[in-house]
C-alpha cells in the first residue's frame, strides 16, 4: 500500500520529475522541480491555496514516482518526453499536433536532389521551412525541376553510376542523368546553388548571373542555350513578382501571441524566415483553467518546439514564460538548436507590434471558434457529465468502452470493443475478438469470452494494450448482458458500472437500463446522442470485422475445393492475380505463369470455373 505521507518524507531536495498516478495506475500528472521534496509537497498541504483543476488532481493521485536529474535542464528534456509519451489528462496539452513540410536540399549526397519533407535531421542537407503552405511547397519544388535538370531519383552514387539507361526525365529534359554520367558533378553543383537562391528568394541574384549567361551564349552564337536562358528568366520574374511577401527585415523568428476561452487557449504563430513572413498558424492547449498566461505561453513553448524539426534564432513571444523559467527554456532550445536561441518579449518598436498582431489574430481566430469548441465541449464532455448524472455516479466519467457480438446463425462470431474518451471516440484502443469457446449463436457466453479475455489481459496479464479499465461499461443487450458482464467483472475482482441500452419496438435505444432501473434520456439531449453515436460504432466495428472474416472465408473456400489446390499454390495464384475474380478469368497459359503451378494444376483451375469445358483426361 503507497503511503502518500511517509513517502513524501523521502523526496530528495535535488532537481528531478514527478510522475502522477491514480488508482488504476494511469499516469495523470508529469512535472519537473529543482526541488523535488518541496515542489511536490505543496500539492498535499492546504487545498484552499489550489485551483480547482489542481484540487481535482490531488483527489485522483494514489501514489507518484519521481527521477532524480542531476540539473534543472536535464529535468526539463524529460519532462517533456514524459508528457508526449504519457499524455497526462492534467497536464495542458497541444490539441494540434502538426506537422509542417520543408524543401530539402540534399547537399551531403553526390548530385544532390531537392523535394518536399516534413522530417527535418542533423544530416547536412538544406532545409526551407517549416512552410504552413503545402501548395506552395509543391509549386516550389515543381518549379525548381522545371529550371534546373537536377534528379529526382533516390539512387545512390557512385554505387549506382551507370548501371540503368537513363529514366524518361531525362528524355523530356528534366534530369542531366547523372546516373549516365553525363553531367559532371562542378556543373551539377552549380545548378544546386542556383535553385537555393531561387528558394531564398535571391531573384535578383539569379537573374544576374542568368542574364550574364545568356549574353555569353548570344555572343557565342550559340542560340539555342540563349533562348533556353531567356525562357528560364522569364519564369523566375514571375515568380518573383507572384512571390512578393511583406519584408519585416528580420532573420528566422517565431512570432508568438495567444487569446483565451473556456478551459483552452489560443495560441497564433506567425513564421518568419529569412526576413519574411512565410506563413502562419494557431494551436488550441487544452486543459489551461486555473492556469496564468504565462503558464500557457511556458507549456506551449516546451509542447511546440520538442516536437518541429525547426528552431528558429529568436521568438518574439506576446507574453513571458513562467518567472525563472526564460533562461532554462532560452538553455534547452539553444542545445537543441546548436546555437543560440533567444525569448524577446519586446516593449515596443516593429517586433512589440508583431506581438501585438500575432495576439490579436488568436483573439479573432478564438472569437471565430469559440462557439464550435462550446459547441465541442457539450457533445463531448458535457455529454459525458449528462450521462454520469443520469446514472446517479459519483465519480466522473471519462473513458466509456461498449461491446457487440456479431455472427450469421453462429458462424464467425467475432466480439467488437469500442472505446469513447471525453466523450468522442478513441480508435487506437479498439479490440477485436474472434470467439473461440463458443459453438453457435450464444450471445451471452460469446460476450462472457470477450470480456473475460479483455479483463485478464488488464489485470492477470498486465498488457499495455487494455492496461486502463473504464469508468462505464455499455452492453448493447438487457438484463442478462448485464448480468454476465457484472459476473465476469466480479470473478476478477474489478468493480466498474455496466450498463444495458434499452430498444423500442424499431430496435432503436430509447434509454439505459441500469441497477434494474430503465433510465429515460431526452432524445434531444447530448447524453442520449452519445450513447447513440456509441451504439451505432459498436454495431459498425463488429459487422466490419465479421464481414473481413466472411470474406477471406470465401476465398479461400472457393480455391480450397479445387484439386491440387493446397495453401501454399492458393497464396501464389492471390498473390499472383490479387482476388478470384481474376483467377477465374486466367487462360491456362496465364495460370502456368504463378512458379508453384504445374499443367495439371493449371487445367483443374481453368475446368473450375468453366464447369462446361471438358477435361483432356475425360477426352
Amino acid at each position: 500500500m503507497f503511503d502518500i505521507k511517509e513517502e513524501l518524507k523521502k523526496l530528495p531536495l535535488k532537481p528531478g520529475v514527478y510522475i502522477m498516478k491514480d488508482v488504476n495506475d494511469q499516469v495523470i500528472y508529469v512535472g519537473k522541480a529543482v526541488k523535488l521534496k518541496n515542489r511536490v509537497s505543496q500539492y498535499f498541504q492546504n487545498s484552499k491555496n489550489h485551483s480547482p483543476k489542481v484540487q481535482s488532481m490531488v483527489s485522483h493521485i494514489a501514489e507518484f514516482e519521481y527521477i532524480v536529474t542531476d540539473t534543472e535542464m536535464e529535468a526539463l528534456i524529460l519532462e517533456c518526453n514524459l508528457i508526449k509519451e504519457y499524455s497526462p489528462k492534467y497536464n495542458i496539452a497541444l490539441k494540434d499536433d502538426k506537422t509542417y513540410p520543408y524543401i530539402k536540399v540534399t547537399l551531403q549526397e553526390h548530385f544532390p536532389r531537392v523535394f518536399s519533407t516534413r522530417r527535418y535531421e542533423k544530416d547536412g542537407a538544406r532545409y526551407f521551412g517549416p512552410i504552413t503552405d503545402a501548395t506552395a511547397v509543391k509549386e516550389a519544388v515543381e518549379m525548381v525541376h522545371k529550371l534546373w535538370p537536377i534528379r529526382k531519383c533516390k539512387k545512390v552514387f557512385p554505387r549506382d553510376l551507370k548501371k540503368e539507361r537513363p529514366c524518361l526525365n531525362y528524355h523530356i529534359g528534366q534530369c542531366a542523368a547523372p546516373c549516365d554520367g553525363l553531367v559532371d558533378e562542378e556543373t551539377y553543383r552549380k545548378w544546386v546553388q542556383e535553385a537555393i537562391l531561387f528558394l531564398e528568394g535571391k531573384h535578383q541574384d539569379i537573374l544576374a548571373q542568368m542574364r550574364k549567361e545568356m549574353d555569353e551564349a548570344a555572343e557565342a552564337l550559340d542560340f539555342e542555350k540563349a533562348a533556353l536562358l531567356r525562357d528560364k528568366i522569364l519564369s523566375v520574374e514571375r515568380v518573383a513578382q507572384k512571390q512578393k511577401i511583406t519584408n519585416v527585415g528580420y532573420q528566422d523568428s517565431d512570432v508568438i501571441g495567444l487569446a483565451r476561452a473556456f478551459d483552452e487557449a489560443l495560441v497564433q504563430v506567425f513564421f518568419i524566415r529569412g526576413g519574411k513572413i512565410t506563413g502562419r498558424e494557431h494551436f488550441l492547449m487544452k486543459n489551461t483553467e486555473g492556469s496564468s498566461r504565462s503558464q500557457v505561453m511556458t507549456e506551449f513553448i516546451k509542447l511546440f518546439y520538442s516536437g518541429t524539426a525547426f528552431i528558429p534564432k529568436e521568438l518574439l513571444l506576446e507574453d513571458a514564460p513562467e518567472e525563472g523559467e526564460k533562461e532554462m527554456l532560452e538553455g534547452w532550445l539553444s542545445a537543441m538548436k546548436g546555437s543560440k536561441v533567444s525569448l524577446v518579449v519586446p516593449q515596443k518598436g516593429e517586433k512589440h507590434k508583431l506581438t501585438e498582431l500575432a495576439g490579436q489574430n488568436a483573439q479573432v481566430t478564438l472569437s471565430q471558434f469559440g462557439e464550435k469548441i462550446k459547441r465541442e465541449q457539450q457533445r463531448t464532455i458535457g455529454a459525458m457529465e449528462q450521462l454520469a448524472q443520469a446514472l446517479g455516479l459519483r465519480d466522473k466519467v471519462e473513458r466509456v468502452e461498449s461491446y457487440d457480438i456479431s455472427h450469421i446463425q453462429g458462424y464467425h462470431s467475432v466480439g467488437s470493443m469500442v472505446v469513447f474518451e471525453n466523450g468522442k471516440a478513441k480508435k487506437s484502443d479498439y479490440r477485436k475478438f474472434k470467439i473461440k469457446t463458443v459453438v453457435g449463436a450464444n450471445d451471452i457466453a460469446s460476450m462472457e469470452e470477450v470480456l473475460t479475455r479483455r479483463v485478464r489481459h488488464a489485470v492477470e496479464e498486465q498488457d499495455e494494450r487494455f492496461g486502463r479499465l473504464p469508468d462505464l461499461i455499455l452492453m448493447d443487450g438487457g438484463k442478462a448482458q448485464i448480468a454476465a458482464a457484472q459476473g465476469v467483472l466480479a470473478s476478477f475482482g474489478v468493480t466498474v458500472p455496466v450498463c444495458g441500452m434499452v430498444k423500442d419496438e424499431h430496435h432503436r435505444t430509447r434509454g439505459l437500463l441500469y441497477e434494474g432501473k430503465e433510465i429515460a434520456l431526452p432524445t434531444n439531449s447530448e447524453a442520449f446522442q452519445l450513447i447513440t453515436r456509441i451504439q451505432d460504432e459498436v454495431h459498425r466495428f463488429a459487422i466490419t470485422y465479421h464481414r473481413q472474416l466472411r470474406q477471406k472465408s470465401q476465398v479461400e473456400s472457393v480455391l480450397d475445393q479445387i484439386e491440387g489446390i493446397g495453401p501454399k499454390r492458393r497464396k501464389a495464384l492471390l498473390r499472383h492475380f490479387g482476388d478470384t475474380e481474376q483467377i477465374a478469368q486466367a487462360e491456362v497459359a496465364d495460370l502456368l505463369e504463378v512458379p508453384e503451378m504445374t499443367i495439371k494444376a493449371a487445367e483443374a483451375v481453368y475446368r473450375f470455373f468453366r464447369t462446361d469445358v471438358p477435361s483432356q483426361e475425360a477426352d
